[in-house]
């Protein structure tokens, strides 16, 4: 596959210098910007045939870094190498006539819709964000809206290519090297590192959304609205809760389906609003975040009914505002983001209960239930139940303490939490999360480490 350019797709973006360079202070974060790294030297391959098995072995420990959209420290490799796979932005081969997509790994969700879209393809699944890379959307095995019938986004990986630093190039699927596909798949870019990969997309008529809004007012309306009955109406759905409601669970169920005709026109490409500068700590407080969620759920309820919108809203609201983590202010913020049995529905109430509590509350809570579609990855975080997610600013030892307390939560509903979000899981949460972690570490490749590894494993580096 190596070598292989579609020209119908485009010429590939511009590429950075192929020599290695020190790490700039503060130049590869988490979306979080918590914790903060320092990388010992950064690669930047402008050609796969530069990643070798040797280049691993030189740069141990070395870690993988696309476009930095992971929350924590799952992308960070303090004292380590990072290989910015970003200028491995290429094309590689489309097939317009069954939709099957073979990118390389610095490609960007956003640019495969770029190229999909106006041929009647979409992304099979996809998170909150369309600027994450393949190859990161893999290593995390990514959700969205529709988990109850699409499953992960490994469900839809047919094959990639692997370099690992025993001397091996392997292309793996569901035939060939399968263990290590699976390991793969979720495996936090421990695996090696991926060169390409093979996606198959989703045929669509139209670039647009049908799309409901409904409020709710208890948890119990939201369980009903989340239903298998509803579910099977309609392909996505997702709900934002009033974190700071405690017992009552106001918010905002939103579902949807791509629209039957219409155009297929792609998302603009250029973002055009911006946040210039880290906020002050004082803006974000109980009041604001109060007054935020108020506003949000009268909105919510003022909309209430049918639309049809394009896709780019309804997927990525917040992909129109650059850099809009820095209203988090300096020191960054955390998402806490948990799944846990829908037997399990005390734990959730019980959860915002104590956030309510404690007085941390949250602009962005979303709630979605997981369906029952499997994972092809051994270290997937989706499992059938219900899953919050909620950002908050770090406040230091008040918000750990907090994260704490709601770990024993979920650990006593025999729940899980999600890597790509957590900049602080034990690993006890981490092991209670992740029981196929044994059979996991056979495939970690020895010259690739994380900060999030060495932490949830008790190692150092």
């Amino acid at each position: 596959m190596q070598g292989k350019l579609d020209p119908s797709v485009g010429a590939p973006a511009n590429v950075a210098p192929v020599a290695p360079s020190p790490a700039r202070d503060g130049s590869y974060k988490s979306w979080g910007h918590y914790p903060l790294a320092t990388h010992r030297k950064i690669l930047h391959p402008a050609w796969m045939d530069e990643i070798t098995p040797e280049l691993l072995q030189r740069n141990a420990p070395l870690l993988a870094y696309g476009l930095g959209r992971s929350y924590g420290d799952s992308c960070l490799n303090d004292g380590g190498t990072l290989l910015d796979a970003r200028p491995l932005d290429r094309i590689l081969h489309f097939d317009a006539e069954n939709g099957s997509i073979v990118c390389e790994a610095g490609v960007s969700l956003g640019e495969i819709l770029l190229a999909a879209v106006p041929r009647g393809w979409f992304l099979p699944v996809t998170p909150g964000t369309k600027i994450v890379t393949l190859a990161g959307a893999i290593a995390n095995d990514v959700h969205g809206k529709n988990h109850h019938v699409g499953g992960t986004i490994g469900c839809h990986v047919e094959q990639f290519e692997l370099v690992r630093s025993d001397g091996q190039i392997l292309t793996c699927s569901r035939q060939e090297n399968k263990e290590l596909f699976a390991a793969t798949i979720g495996g936090l870019g421990l695996t090696g590192i991926i060169l390409w990969a093979e996606l198959k997309l989703k045929k669509i008529d139209s670039a647009e959304i049908e799309m409901d809004t409904v409020p709710f007012s208890t948890f119990e309306d939201f369980t009903r609205l989340s239903s298998d009955e509803e579910g099977a109406r309609y392909e996505y759905t997702v709900g934002w809760v009033d974190c700071l409601s405690g017992r009552k669970t106001r918010g905002i169920f939103m579902r949807g389906n791509h629209a039957t005709q219409g155009r297929l026109a792609a998302h603009p490409e250029k973002i055009k609003l911006n946040v210039p500068f880290n906020f002050p700590a004082f803006t974000l407080n109980k009041l604001s975040i109060w007054a935020f969620n108020n506003l949000y759920y009268l909105m919510g309820k003022r909309n209430e009914g049918h639309s049809r919108v394009h896709y780019d809203p309804f997927f990525y609201p917040l992909d129109k505002v650059d850099n809009w983590n820095r209203i988090y202010g300096q020191q960054g913020f955390t998402q806490y983001q948990c799944v846990v049995p829908e037997s399990e529905v005390a734990a959730f109430q019980e959860i915002l209960e104590r956030i309510a509590r404690g007085g941390q509350g949250s602009f962005l809570g979303v709630i979605k239930k997981f369906g029952n579609v499997p994972s092809p990855g051994l270290m997937s975080f989706p499992r059938p139940g219900l899953t919050l997610a909620l950002d908050f600013p770090f406040r230091g030892e008040k918000t750990l303490k907090l994260f704490a307390e709601l770990d024993e939560v979920v650990a006593a509903a025999k729940g899980a939490l999600y890597p790509a979000k957590d900049p602080r899981m034990s690993s006890r949460m981490f092991r209670l999360s992740y029981p196929r972690l044994e059979e996991f570490q056979r495939w970690v490749d020895p010259a690739l480490s994380s900060s999030f590894w060495r932490r949830v494993m008790e190692v150092s580096r």
